[in-house]
């Protein structure tokens, strides 16, 4: 397949100049490099300027509800394993009211990638200060400089025992489509942030600020957990690539039911059966 496969009919409607654009460029890219059959792939997101990228790409796909994405994955993945699960999101809907759905889904190490497009900022609703906001950004909802430590995505995925994580930055969409590639094939949960500048209300994390700085990950030991939240912890410099990455069972290869098939598959429950259950318990 080409990447002009994976495109929808629908056009983008984000700002011109939207890191957003580089996410959806790079997970067609991957897509083309793994082969992906789009009757065989699904991808689900939340609410936000960021959610919005599954109408876009030539797929089955569902728009959930704000900060359910990560949910509604489990339970796709859960009725058929077979298919390539995707989520995509912001870092409101996916670290804000979507953290524990996030948590519970990578220490499960459920076979799902959640590619987060990070701008640091509210931009759906025009502005407001997000869970990754930098201390002492004024935004709309404060206008006196954030006071909250923003959140750390990649060691918050590391201690939650993601098996796949790794950062890339939308300016790069090369090297952000081999990480989506590599989250994608990965058996297990695999988180891809991404650095994603929002244009209209962001004024501080811009392309020029992410170029200075950020630097990529080279020789990493990429199977050190201690390593890699060496990394994660860095400030002055902040480093994309791969951090870490594990092989351990996933939650499908585990559970006794769905290890036999997916569930899809399965002989269903006698309706009968049902019927008197409702009746013994409602």
């Amino acid at each position: 397949m080409n990447e002009i496969d994976y495109k929808s009919d629908v056009k983008p409607t984000w700002c011109p100049g939207c890191g957003d654009y580089g996410v959806l460029n790079s997970i067609i890219k991957a897509a083309k490099m793994l082969s992906l059959k789009p009757e065989n792939t699904v991808i689900v997101s939340g609410i936000g300027c960021s959610s919005n990228l599954p109408h876009f790409f030539n797929s089955y796909s569902l728009h959930s509800i704000h900060g359910r994405a990560v949910a509604v994955a489990e339970g796709i993945k859960f009725a058929n394993h077979e298919l390539n699960v995707i989520v995509t999101g912001g870092d409101g809907d996916g670290y804000g009211i979507g953290l524990n759905h996030m948590i519970h889904a990578m220490r499960r190490n459920v076979d799902i990638t959640y590619v987060v497009m990070d701008n640091e900022i509210y931009g759906l609703t025009t502005g407001q200060s997000s869970p990754t906001s930098m201390l002492g950004h004024k935004t709309k909802s404060t206008p006196f400089g954030v006071i909250e430590t923003p959140v750390n995505p990649i060691a918050q995925a590391l201690s939650a025992s993601a098996t796949y994580v790794a950062r890339g930055f939308s300016g790069d969409p090369g090297h952000l489509a081999e990480l989506i590639k590599g989250g994608i094939s990965h058996k297990g949960f695999a988180l891809i942030d991404v650095f994603s500048p929002c244009v209209t209300f962001n004024k501080i994390n811009t392309y020029d600020w992410f170029r200075k700085n950020i630097y990529k990950l080279e020789g990493n030991r990429t199977d050190d957990f201690t390593e890699a939240m060496k990394h994660a912890k860095e400030t002055e410099r902040l480093p994309i690539g791969l951090f870490y990455k594990t092989d351990t069972p996933t939650y499908e290869e585990r559970d006794l039911v769905l290890k036999k098939s997916p569930l899809i598959k399965q002989d269903r429950v006698d309706n009968n059966i049902l019927e008197k259950l409702m009746e013994e318990f409602a």
